[in-house]
């Protein structure tokens, strides 16, 4: 079902308040904590390869963004380790169900490892070939639609390791109550993605 407009308002909205109250720090800090701080030169390099791979239209319009949206950007690259040049955004959603379902069950059956090595991998999904930006509608593609991603974000990511974080605590009981949460953040998210499945049109 394709989202109606005033749900994706909707969306962009709650993204633009999450955005104003975390702070790009705060998506930086969802790295796991064992992990170093990313390296900014090479999440750009990185970052610009993405932009080499994308069609004309859609180059224009990452460039013209303002920084504390490339900012923006960057840190949710790089508290991601696992960055694909092969897989399409629509098989990382693929392994992304398959780390949910896991957790669930972890969650479900007391399964405390279960459900924190679930919740650290759907933190940590793949980033897929070009980055995010070609499998979002490219009128989603300013510096008012990107404010979205870091509410969606920290509702998926950020409450996946809080009960990850829960789960090796030996609190399943936070560990459960975080689990609507993080689906409410998966359908918000889907309601700018969905609609672009497959292969990217804004790739070369």
């Amino acid at each position: 079902m394709q989202p109606t407009m005033n749900t994706i308002k909707t969306t962009l909205k709650k993204g633009t308040v999450l955005i104003a109250a975390m702070g790009l720090s705060t998506i930086i800090n969802l790295t796991h904590a064992q992990d170093a701080a990313p390296d900014m030169q090479k999440l750009q390099q990185m970052m610009n390869k993405q932009i080499s791979l994308m069609k004309p239209e859609l180059q224009e319009k990452v460039k013209a963004l303002s920084p504390q949206t490339k900012k923006l950007l960057l840190g949710i690259y790089g508290a991601h380790s696992r960055h694909s040049d092969k897989v399409t955004l629509r098989q990382v959603m693929h392994e992304a169900q398959s780390d949910y379902q896991s957790m669930l069950v972890g969650v479900l059956t007391d399964n405390q490892e279960q459900a924190a090595d679930s919740a650290r991998r759907l933190a940590n999904h793949r980033i897929p070939i070009g980055g995010l930006l070609p499998y979002l509608d490219i009128k989603f593609i300013n510096d008012q639609g990107l404010s979205a991603l870091a509410g969606f974000n920290d509702a998926v990511e950020g409450n996946a390791l809080r009960l990850a974080d829960a789960a090796d605590q030996g609190d399943m009981i936070k560990a459960s109550s975080l689990v609507g949460t993080i689906t409410n953040g998966c359908f918000s998210c889907h309601a700018m993605f969905r609609g672009v499945p497959g292969k990217s049109q804004l790739l070369r």
